[in-house]
């Protein structure tokens, strides 16, 4: 026998409101932050042409080519100017002068090539210019003798806890379309980086056939335009280990550490993958996804050493730059950074980092601030929880490379993602004082001050408020 309709209809309605509740608490317990809706066409990367201007030689005879700057000390008082010739040597001496200065002075530096496989390179200088000034517009000038070009860059302030900075953060660039534009939109940026944070695979040489070492050459002199005056930190990926062995190469990273040095010696490293400095606010650590990084490895007792170097009241804005991002997720190298998380996690979360920077994944990816230290492989305990001490991971590894975006994700968007979106794209971090640094994300196809994603963070030992998507909604 049948309810009542009256009696039908009474269930009916408390089954649906039961039924909301149960799908509204569901929804609360299983999904994340936010997945972007904007469609970015999904296409091919398409490289530009030998021809584009981007790549054109300088004028003049053995007119150095492909000048890039990172920093050169600790401390931010150096800089490392290099560059190539390739009719021949040259001189390897940097002329250079303050703003408004008559005096001018030399740096000499060496030069050095190399071969692989079939590419024999130019001839790469690199000279360092020390003792310098603080906060002060230099001018430089190379190839005399021959074809002299100048250029010139801004020191940091001084190291020091309330001085204002701006870091560009961009990764896995490589010089197709995209890449140009990348490159354009963080030039065009309102809000001026003044040193860029770059995470990982630059040239994507070893896309080509032979790892074609062109490719290293044209890549060099498309970003001049910026590296050329304003450093660019440098992270190695995985595009920069150039492994060949079935073409005789087996020497990993020769084209990088050939062109590109960093000052590792500085912060007492043994190796040019893992090194820190100094600049402004911020402690900036930069480490090696693939280089030996367990236990008793010199990756490893670096790090150890390095965290207890850290002077929260000299530099209270602590920042870790790697390749390969710990959380992740897309269905593209997934866990891939889950081993080097297991070995360091508890050491950034001890140390209250405040913010890490990674590439590899070709999409732009924000975390809350979470941890997983708890997991010890036969707890259960595999569920990263939110951790008011643990850093916030971003993903950027968006430039603009030629083996296009990473589409593909995991569903459901899990609880420590925050915002995801498969676009290309450079971020601005700006450091404002020892409390504060506004962030944003800008996607390539918005309008130059358009923030895709935006948010205030809050220092970890001078501020530790939340400042997590979660707990602001």
């Amino acid at each position: 026998m049948g309810l009542p309709m009256t009696r039908f209809s009474s269930f009916f309605s408390s089954f649906a409101v039961l039924l909301g509740l149960v799908i509204t608490n569901a929804a609360i317990l299983c999904s994340g932050g936010i997945t972007s809706s904007f469609v970015r066409l999904d296409e091919k990367a398409k490289d530009m042409p030998f021809e584009a201007d981007v790549f054109r030689l300088p004028p003049g005879y053995n007119a150095p080519q492909q000048v890039h700057i990172t920093q050169g000390d600790h401390e931010g008082k150096a800089v490392i100017v290099s560059w190539v010739t390739v009719a021949e040597r040259g001189s390897n001496t940097v002329l250079y002068w303050s703003e408004n200065s008559s005096q001018k002075y030399k740096a000499k530096g060496k030069v050095t090539k190399y071969k692989f496989y079939n590419y024999t390179s130019g001839y790469i200088h690199h000279s360092t210019i020390k003792h310098l000034k603080y906060n002060t517009k230099y001018y430089y000038k190379i190839g005399i003798g021959h074809t002299t070009r100048t250029f010139w860059f801004v020191t940091p302030p001084e190291v020091g806890p309330d001085v204002p900075y701006t870091f560009g953060l961009i990764g896995d660039l490589g010089q197709s379309f995209d890449s140009n534009s990348t490159l354009t939109h963080y030039e065009s940026n309102p809000t001026k980086g003044q040193t860029v944070l770059f995470v990982g695979d630059l040239s994507y040489a070893d896309n080509y056939p032979n790892h074609d070492n062109v490719r290293w050459d044209t890549w060099g002199r498309f970003i001049e335009r910026s590296v050329a005056y304003q450093p660019w930190i440098w992270t190695a990926g995985n595009h920069e280990i150039d492994f060949a062995p079935e073409i005789g190469e087996t020497k990993p990273f020769k084209p990088f550490t050939h062109r590109y040095p960093v000052p590792y010696k500085a912060s007492n490293s043994t190796a040019p993958f893992w090194y820190s400095i100094k600049r402004g606010p911020a402690y900036i650590i930069v480490l090696a996804s693939y280089s030996a990084y367990g236990k008793y490895t010199p990756q490893y007792k670096w790090l150890e050493e390095e965290f207890q170097k850290v002077n929260r009241s000299e530099t209270p804005w602590l920042i870790v730059l790697m390749h390969s991002p710990w959380y992740n997720s897309y269905n593209y190298h997934y866990m891939e950074g889950e081993s080097m998380r297991v070995m360091y996690e508890p050491w950034f979360v001890k140390n209250k980092v405040d913010l890490v920077f990674a590439g590899h994944v070709h999409a732009y990816e924000r975390s809350e601030r979470i941890s997983n230290v708890a997991y010890n492989v036969v707890n259960g305990l595999c569920s990263p929880v939110s951790d008011s001490s643990a850093p916030v991971y971003i993903t950027i590894g968006d430039g603009g490379n030629l083996e296009g975006l990473a589409t593909n994700m995991t569903e459901p968007q899990p609880k420590y993602s925050a915002f995801r979106e498969a676009s290309f794209g450079h971020a601005i971090l700006d450091i404002k004082n020892r409390t504060h640094a506004r962030y944003g994300w800008h996607r390539n196809q918005d309008g130059y001050a358009v923030e895709a994603d935006s948010m205030w963070f809050y220092n970890r030992v001078w501020h530790p408020l939340d400042d997590s998507t979660s707990g602001k909604s």
